[in-house]
């Protein structure tokens, strides 16, 4: 099982005559239609779910504060990438029959409480034993309201000539312990979406890796994701030199958002939360659309294919 494959296969077979559903596989979140008063025109809805794998995503022994804080705040995230507000949780966990009764209680406490802190308190869920010496499985469904004026940020609309940025610094993030402690950027998020409307074209959360990431923004609108190496921010806690910046690229877990915007888009250095934005590329038309995706840019134009840069599932 390769995991975009499986997406792919998902997305091709993915059809509805529902009206509500107004996005639906291959994107952050999907998106829903929710009634208005008296029939009329509501909120746009954002619904995304993700999974705490034990020994995948994090170690089972880690405090059950950082485990429960990184099973929302993953899912937070993906509300982020399409410049929603979080507004309610539903988290469900499949754990090894051997855990100490202490330890879930904790554990479900601290899911509440990360529920609560990042605005979307857990209104339900479920909990399965699993046979002793199984992976604990923590699932966080999370629902929001996408922005007002600027609607849902999808992957999909990124246009040639649009600027592509990054917030944030890219890179360590499992080494240094962040991918545990990470912000979702749904601050940052919505001041873009306030500050450049339509003119914010694309956006993603860099969960897999900013080369990966950046080719699923490529793929999805059919252009060509130029980014230059020298330009990504890194942690640091990344190395020096070409070979550790580029695999700084490919590490995951850092959460950041890469969006695309207009050209003639001017933003400052840091958002009003003091986040730092950075502009890495540009958006750059092809005329073979099959070869949509994204390329590295290093010193003397060498080009790399920053699809193989970041975690897939199943891959190798």
């Amino acid at each position: 099982m390769q995991e975009n494959d499986l997406l792919e296969s998902i997305r091709a077979g993915f059809a509805t005559a529902c009206p509500h559903v107004l996005i639906g596989p291959g994107d952050d979140c999907a998106a829903v239609r929710a009634p208005g008063p008296w029939g009329g025109v509501g909120a746009v809805e954002l619904i995304t779910t993700d999974q705490v794998i034990g020994g995948r995503h994090v170690d089972e022994q880690a405090a059950v504060e950082l485990i429960a804080r990184k099973a929302v705040a993953r899912s937070v995230s993906d509300i982020a990438a399409m410049a929603g507000t979080p507004r309610w949780c539903v988290a469900a966990g499949a754990l090894p029959a051997g855990m100490p009764q202490e330890r879930a209680v904790a554990l479900c406490a601290a899911i509440a409480r990360w529920g609560e802190r990042f605005g979307c308190p857990v209104v339900g869920g479920d909990i399965a034993a699993v046979p002793a010496g199984s992976a604990m499985v923590l699932t966080a469904t999370v629902g929001g309201w996408a922005h007002p004026t600027r609607g849902p940020v999808r992957r999909d609309g990124a246009r040639v000539g649009d600027g592509v940025w990054v917030s944030g610094r890219i890179g360590a993030s499992l080494v240094s312990g962040r991918h545990m402690t990470f912000e979702p950027r749904v601050g940052t998020a919505a001041w873009l979406a306030e500050a450049l409307g339509a003119r914010l074209r694309a956006m993603i959360d860099v969960s897999d890796g900013l080369g990966i990431d950046a080719a699923r923004v490529g793929r999805a609108s059919g252009v060509r994701v130029r980014v230059e190496l020298d330009r990504v921010p890194m942690n640091p806690e990344v190395g020096p030199g070409r070979a550790a910046r580029l695999a700084a690229c490919g590490d995951g877990e850092d959460y950041e958002l890469l969006f695309t915007a207009a050209g003639d888009a001017a933003l400052p250095a840091a958002d009003p939360q003091g986040v730092p934005i950075t502009r890495i590329g540009a958006v750059e038309g092809l005329d073979d659309v099959t070869r949509a995706g994204a390329v590295i840019v290093l010193e003397g134009g060498v080009e790399i294919d920053a699809s193989g840069l970041g975690w897939e599932h199943g891959r190798g």
